[in-house]
C-alpha cells in the first residue's frame, strides 16, 4: 500500500524527497563521523539510494545517486570540504561508488518495472478467470429461466384454446417461478455491483426481528415446502436499528443456500437472540446516541443452521469469496449469494462466521451491534 501511495507522488516531489532523504542521512552520518569511518558512510548512502529506488522513478533515483556521491566526496573523503580526493585509492573508491550507485538505481528500477508487469499479467489472468466463471454461471442461471418463460408464453399464445385450465395454471406457475429465479440473479448482480462500488449505506430504522424473519420465510414458502423449518426467536427481543431491506436479503440468501445444499426433509433452523450491554466495543456508535435517553447498544445474534452434510474444512474460509462454489456442489448458482451476505452484514458493522456442526450440518452466526429500544418504549414515542 505504501509503495502504491508513493508511486502516485509527482516527479517534482520525488526529486525534492530524494534530495531531503539523502541530505538527512548524510547529516546523521556527519554527526557520527567521529565514530564511523568514511568508508562505512559509503555503505549507508548506498542503502539510502537503494531504498529510494524501491519507491521512486528512475530519474529522481539517479539524481539521489549523484547527490550521495557528491556528499560523500565533499564531506567525508579526506581532505574534507573539497571535491579533491587525497589518494588514488579513494579516487578509485569514489568512482566505484558512483558506478555501483547508478547500477543499483537502474537495476532496482528495472526489477520494479518487471514486478509491475508481472502483477498486471496476474491481475489480467484473474480478471479473465472471474469473467469466465461469471459468464459460465450466468449463461446457465439466466438462460434456464428465460427459456422457461419463452416456452411457456409461446404455448399460452399459440395453443391457448387447446390447453386445459390445469395446464394453463401449470404454465403460468412455471413462468412465475422462472421470473422469481431470474429476478434473484439480477438482484444478486446489482447488489454485488453496489458492494464493489462502495455504494452500500444502510438506511437504519427500528426493526422487529420477528417481522424480519417471517417476512423472508413467507416469501420462501414454495422453496421451503420440502424442508422442515424451525424458528426460535427470543420473545423478549428489543427493537433493533437495522436496514430492513439489506437484512431481508441476508436471511433470504442464507435460507436459499440451506435449501440448495441440503436434501429434501432436512431441518433448517433460524434463531435470534440478543447480547445486552456489551461495554467497550462500540464506543463510536454509543457516542452518537448519547443524547437519546432510552437507547442502548446491544448485539443482535442471528443463527441459521441446517442438519445437512456440512462443508469440507479446507473450503470454509473461501465460501464468502465472490463466484466461489463448493467443489462437489451441484450445477447452477453464480457463487455471489454468500459474498453479498458478508458485505451486507459488514455494512452494519457486523460479523458473520461459518462453522460445521458436530454430527452434520453447518451454522452461520451473525453478530450485529445495534441501537436498541424496547417495543413498549417505541410505541410510547
Amino acid at each position: 500500500m505504501a509503495i502504491i501511495i508513493l508511486n502516485k507522488i509527482n516527479r517534482t516531489r520525488q526529486y525534492f524527497l530524494s534530495f531531503l532523504f539523502v541530505c538527512i542521512i548524510g547529516g546523521i552520518c556527519f554527526i557520527l563521523s567521529d565514530f564511523i569511518g568514511y568508508r562505512v558512510v559509503a555503505f549507508i548512502l548506498l542503502v539510502t539510494v537503494s531504498l529510494i529506488a524501491m519507491f521512486f522513478d528512475i530519474l529522481p533515483v539517479l539524481f539521489a545517486a549523484l547527490l550521495s556521491a557528491l556528499i560523500w566526496d565533499f564531506f567525508f573523503i579526506p581532505p574534507r570540504y573539497t571535491f579533491l580526493v587525497g589518494s588514488a585509492e579513494d579516487t578509485l573508491m569514489l568512482l566505484m561508488y558512483f558506478i555501483i550507485a547508478m547500477l543499483n538505481a537502474v537495476l532496482t528500477n528495472k526489477i520494479r518495472r518487471m514486478e509491475k508487469i508481472a502483477r498486471q499479467k496476474e491481475e489480467k489472468a484473474n480478471t479473465i478467470k472471474l469473467y469466465n466463471v461469471l459468464f459460465n454461471s450466468l449463461s446457465h442461471e439466466l438462460k434456464t429461466p428465460i427459456a422457461t418463460i419463452i416456452g411457456a408464453t409461446d404455448n399460452l399464445l399459440t395453443d391457448s384454446n387447446k390447453i386445459s385450465e390445469d395446464n394453463k395454471y401449470k404454465l403460468i406457475s412455471e413462468i412465475s417461478i422462472a421470473s422469481v429465479r431470474l429476478n434473484e440473479q439480477v438482484e444478486n448482480l446489482l447488489n454485488m455491483s453496489r458492494l464493489e462500488s462502495g455504494y452500500i449505506r444502510p438506511k437504519l430504522d427500528w426493526c422487529d426481528v420477528n417481522e424480519l424473519v417471517y417476512s423472508v420465510v413467507n416469501r420462501l414458502e414454495n422453496e421451503l415446502k420440502k424442508h422442515s423449518l424451525k424458528v426460535e426467536i427470543n420473545e423478549n427481543l428489543p427493537l433493533f436499528k437495522l436496514d430492513f431491506g439489506l437484512m431481508e436479503q441476508v436471511l433470504h440468501n442464507l435460507i436459499i443456500n440451506a435449501v440448495n445444499y441440503t436434501e429434501p426433509g432436512a431441518t433448517i433452523t433460524i434463531s435470534a437472540d440478543c447480547i445486552r450491554n456489551l461495554k467497550g466495543h462500540f464506543e463510536v456508535t454509543a457516542n452518537e446516541i448519547k443524547s437519546k435517553r432510552d437507547a442502548t447498544i446491544n448485539t443482535l445474534i442471528l443463527k441459521i443452521s441446517d442438519n445437512g452434510i456440512g462443508i469440507p474444512e479446507d473450503e470454509i474460509e473461501h465460501v464468502f469469496d465472490k463466484f466461489y462454489r463448493l467443489k462437489n456442489s451441484k450445477t447452477g448458482g453464480t457463487g455471489l449469494g454468500l459474498s453479498i451476505v458478508k458485505g451486507f452484514v459488514e455494512a452494519h458493522n457486523g460479523t458473520i462466521i461459518l462453522s460445521n456442526i458436530e454430527g452434520g450440518g453447518i451454522l452461520f452466526t451473525i453478530k450485529i451491534p445495534s441501537e436498541t429500544s424496547s417495543l413498549n418504549k417505541q410505541k410510547n414515542e
